[in-house]
């Protein structure tokens, strides 16, 4: 196993799929700059598997919590916009 954190930049929408090797472990959620990011514990050798999260604003509707698991919270434009990442529990290729 060779393991190292690597970053990924989050691109808007409500749904974001993200290519991580298999095990990854989500970190945090951070603004670099003006960009949010993921930071994950990876396998560099792991095989790539697609993972689907969801991105929502402070006072959207969700439905379906259940099926969600909350990563964090970031800001942007000095607090104006505050967003909320969360996982979906089921691997996008499972």
């Amino acid at each position: 196993m060779n393991y190292a954190v690597y970053k990924y930049e989050i691109l808007p929408g409500e749904h974001i799929d993200i290519d991580l090797p298999q095990g990854a472990e989500i970190l945090t959620v951070q603004i670099q700059g003006d960009q949010p990011c993921i930071w994950a514990m990876i396998d560099t050798r792991a095989p790539i598997q697609r993972r689907r999260f969801r991105l929502a604003g402070t006072g959207h509707p969700i439905s379906d919590p259940d099926a969600l698991t909350y990563i964090g919270t970031f800001q942007l434009y000095e607090g104006a916009l505050v967003y909320h990442l969360f996982e979906y529990a089921r691997r996008i290729n499972e």
